[in-house]
């Protein structure tokens, strides 16, 4: 099997350059009509969750025929943790997924080999003086987009923020996803964000647990006030 990676949202070596629509990923949709209110707000990725673990596991929640049929602008992310390569490839088929997420331990081969089919954001947990560099510094050339989440015991997220001034003091060079407890109120601190060092190289912001009534409910009314928030800061 071969899925070509599809240009829908084409994230290799775009730059964010401090612009007023900021790309927004709401992840662990559970519903489909989530994905489709979502596609109506402008939302660029909808992100799906593969990890069994997870509360908001979409194996659980939604038909793949169903994901796989919808033909909105909205890019469909796969959220993976340590899967294989096969069980991603198939998850992708069938969902129609645009790109995956990989939120584990998760080799720089491995990330290359799925790269030569998938758009690839490669997920980093990070914690207080974390070395950045160094966590990042193989991955430069075999993804196309990070994204920096903040450190937890399990794989899961946190719903807290991490320390985002660590973010512009390490050697960034690729577009990456904010994410870690971002919440309703945080728009003008995103746009702050974007002013500093690396603000340049934020590719969007990566949301969820925040947004929700409970898990994998999402609260629409309040993600589009913050998603209308965010392009008038």
């Amino acid at each position: 099997m071969s899925i070509k990676k599809s240009g829908q949202e084409d994230v290799k070596n775009q730059q964010n350059v401090k612009t007023k629509n900021m790309r927004v990923k709401v992840c662990g949709l559970t519903q489909m009509d989530q994905l489709r209110r979502l596609d109506e707000l402008g939302v660029t990725f909808g992100g799906m969750i593969f990890y069994p673990k997870s509360p908001r596991f979409v194996l659980r929640h939604m038909n793949s025929a169903e994901v796989k049929r919808f033909k909105g602008k909205i890019n469909k992310v796969g959220v993976f943790v340590n899967a294989t390569y096969d069980e991603i490839m198939n998850h992708a088929d069938n969902f129609g997924l645009h790109m995956v997420q990989l939120h584990g331990d998760e080799t720089p081969k491995f990330c290359e080999r799925l790269s030569e089919q998938l758009e690839v954001i490669k997920a980093f947990r990070i914690g207080p003086d974390d070395p950045i560099d160094f966590k990042i510094r193989h991955y430069e050339d075999v993804c196309d987009v990070f994204l920096f989440d903040t450190a937890g015991e399990t794989y899961g997220g946190t719903g807290r923020k991490f320390d985002w001034d660590a973010l512009h003091a390490a050697g960034i060079n690729k577009p990456f996803l904010l994410s870690g407890g971002i919440g309703p109120d945080d728009a003008a601190t995103v746009k702050n964000f974007q002013q500093g060092a690396n603000g340049k190289w934020l590719f969007g912001i990566d949301i969820n647990s925040k947004f929700e009534t409970a898990p994998g409910i999402k609260d629409m009314a309040l993600l589009q006030k913050f998603v209308e928030e965010l392009k008038i800061v």
